[in-house]
């Protein structure tokens, strides 16, 4: 396991440093900053230094681009957090069913449902949301974190964590709003992983049910339930832990138009607004920090399923 981690850090850090070269190189597009007067790899190592002590420069208004990542990166990090855990709810237990039930009428609705579901424009779906659930029956927010009416103090920058450490009178009308508008944007933005961790699930269970020692279990006389719990959960999550980071890395995609549609505060929106303004240095640190998120997201699923799945250590040590 020391060997696999080890090379999978290394793997991390080597993608890191292709991707400073992409910052660096989006720097340079000005031809007055000073990035483009000096030579290339002079400058770069100057970069990466920088961006090692968290100093990604200075915004065109004039302000240190990480004091705004620490508003916006926390904002995009809760939202997709809360969205990925509504689909590991919902997309464990409804692939299971279909999984255990393939080839049968449920399988054949889950199925359906869950390709209709990917297909549909994720902005369309939000818009439609709005439409029923805030502008008609008025039972969620537009937009936004929280209503303007509460000062939540900035500490973790996690509104949910920041309401609940909140020391004011009003805290639990605070935690209702964070939680209000929390609601659509996360739905929104859990609906394209829920379907495809449905189908992952539904493949791996398939793929378990049709093994020996699940027909043993049969025969031993063992539940339904007992066999769900200790034979095909058991046997079917572990495979499949590393394409979960693959789902969070396309959650953050998604988020971009969801932050962009409810006016959520995150990275993606703040990340347009650069490109509207021409900002490129806050373009570069976006870029940067996002792929960040984007591989270590990766890399600790990788780690997660090779903890849990020792077959994984196994492949490659035979491979090696």
């Amino acid at each position: 396991m020391l060997l696999y981690s080890i090379r999978k850090f290394n793997l991390f850090v080597i993608t890191l440093l292709i991707l400073t070269l992409v910052g660096y190189s989006i720097l340079r597009f000005d031809p007055y900053s000073h990035w483009a007067l000096e030579s290339f790899w002079q400058g770069w190592f100057t970069y990466v230094s920088e961006i090692s002590q968290l100093n990604f420069g200075v915004n065109r208004s004039g302000i240190p681009v990480i004091d705004e990542l620490a508003i916006v990166f926390p904002a995009t990090l809760e939202l997709c957090l809360f969205a990925f855990m509504i689909s590991l709810m919902i997309g464990i237990p409804i692939g299971t069913i279909a999984g255990m039930k393939q080839g049968k009428w449920i399988d054949t609705v889950i199925s359906f449902v869950s390709m209709c579901g990917y297909s549909a424009p994720i902005y369309w779906i939000a818009l439609m949301l709005l439409l029923v659930f805030s502008l008609n029956y008025e039972i969620f927010p537009v937009s936004g974190r929280y209503d303007l009416l509460y000062n939540i103090k900035h500490v973790t920058g996690f509104a949910l964590i920041d309401a609940f450490m909140s020391e004011s009178v009003y805290r639990p009308q605070i935690l209702q709003s964070v939680i209000s508008h929390l609601i659509l944007p996360c739905t929104v933005l859990a609906l394209a992983p829920t379907t495809q961790v449905i189908r992952l699930m539904r493949t791996s269970v398939a793929e378990v049910m049709n093994q020996n020692y699940i027909r043993v279990a049969r025969i031993r006389g063992l539940s339904q339930y007992q066999i769900i719990r200790e034979h095909v959960l058991r046997n079917a999550i572990p495979p499949i832990i590393p394409k979960f980071g693959v789902q969070l890395s396309t959650m953050l995609t998604f988020a971009i138009i969801t932050e962009s549609i409810f006016n959520w505060p995150g990275i993606g929106r703040w990340l347009l607004d650069a490109l509207a303004n021409e900002d490129l240095v806050s373009i570069q640190a976006g870029v940067i920090s996002v792929s960040t998120l984007v591989l270590t997201a990766n890399i600790l699923s990788d780690l997660l399923g090779a903890l849990i799945n020792p077959f994984v250590r196994k492949a490659w040590y035979a491979n090696k």
